[in-house]
């Protein structure tokens, strides 16, 4: 079901991708300064706009593009992002621990640097199924809050069940790479996405074998299905989706609301924190559920373990 767009929502969608790409530039050492009665003098009422909730981007990396801590903390600034859920996932198909801890104490690092300003976010490969659990013990033991996965192996991999079970002792989310089903696509496209990556089924068998579990369906506007993803998620009530990637289709965020409900939906940047922002603002949204999936609904799941912010 695609909504079709108004020309109020198509120059509303504009402006606001317009926002997104002076943000950008900005970054880049650009400058663009509004004169009475432009353009950008809509860009600073939005801007104005998005600065009024607080946020909480649970899907946000260090490491996995240009800059550093800093860059991140820039972009949190500049989009009124109070907290960002940080993790420097092993991207690769089969990584040593040496390198998921090497990772890990990058985003330690970066912690201890932004405290105020970071949530530090855990990796592991399952395939180390062993070091995996030593390294998520001395993760916690520094302060992390979360366990972020890729794509060694599917989220319901019996390699996985130890490591759901000391998350759901922690009480802790996972969060998990998910992208463009190939079984539904069709191998015959072609793919750069291995055999082993959680499609929306993985994570309803999942989610029914641990129901106590918390798991979080990543990056709606990452390329993949997002309508067929709803819909098979939405009978799994401890699946959250985030909404980031830089796909921002008409419709996403309102159909996620439509099929799951406004408290299993959160903002997430990934790798492009202004387009999942410029997202909220063109959805369909009123200001309660703005609150709730900008900060509310991840605030809420950090209480369960006593992790939240004030």
């Amino acid at each position: 079901m695609r909504q079709e767009i108004s020309r109020r929502s198509f120059l509303r969608n504009s402006v606001l991708s317009t926002a997104g790409m002076m943000l950008g530039s900005n970054l880049l050492g650009c400058s663009s300064r509004a004169k009475p009665g432009s353009s950008s003098d809509s860009l600073i009422h939005i801007m104005e706009e998005v600065r009024k909730y607080r946020k909480i981007n649970s899907h946000a990396h260090i490491g996995l593009s240009v800059g550093g801590p800093e860059d991140q903390i820039d972009f949190a600034d500049r989009l009124g992002i109070d907290w960002s859920v940080i993790s420097r996932p092993v991207t690769t198909m089969d990584s040593s621990p040496g390198l998921f801890r090497k990772y890990n104490d990058r985003i330690l690092d970066a912690v201890e640097q932004f405290p105020d300003r970071f949530i530090g976010q855990m990796t592991v490969d399952p395939t180390y199924q062993e070091e995996a659990l030593e390294e998520m013990d001395r993760c916690v033991d520094r302060g992390m809050v979360g366990l972020k996965l890729y794509k060694q192996v599917k989220i319901n991999d019996p390699l996985v069940y130890p490591i759901i079970e000391k998350c759901i002792d922690l009480n802790m989310i996972i969060l998990m790479h998910s992208g463009p089903d190939v079984t539904r696509i069709g191998p015959e496209y072609g793919t750069l996405d291995p055999p082993s990556l959680s499609i929306p089924e993985d994570f309803v068998e999942i989610a029914e074998r641990y129901p106590e579990g918390m798991f979080q369906f990543a990056h709606l506007g990452g390329g993949l299905d997002w309508e067929y993803a709803c819909k098979a998620l939405k009978d799994s009530p401890n699946v959250y989706v985030d909404i980031s990637g830089s796909n921002n289709e008409q419709n996403i965020i309102n159909f996620a609301v439509e099929q799951l409900g406004e408290d299993r939906v959160l903002y997430g940047g990934d790798l492009n924190p202004y387009t999942g922002v410029g997202s909220m603002f063109s959805a369909d949204l009123n200001e309660r559920q703005r609150e709730k999936i900008f900060f509310e609904n991840y605030n809420n799941i950090l209480k369960k373990g006593g992790y939240h912010v004030d």
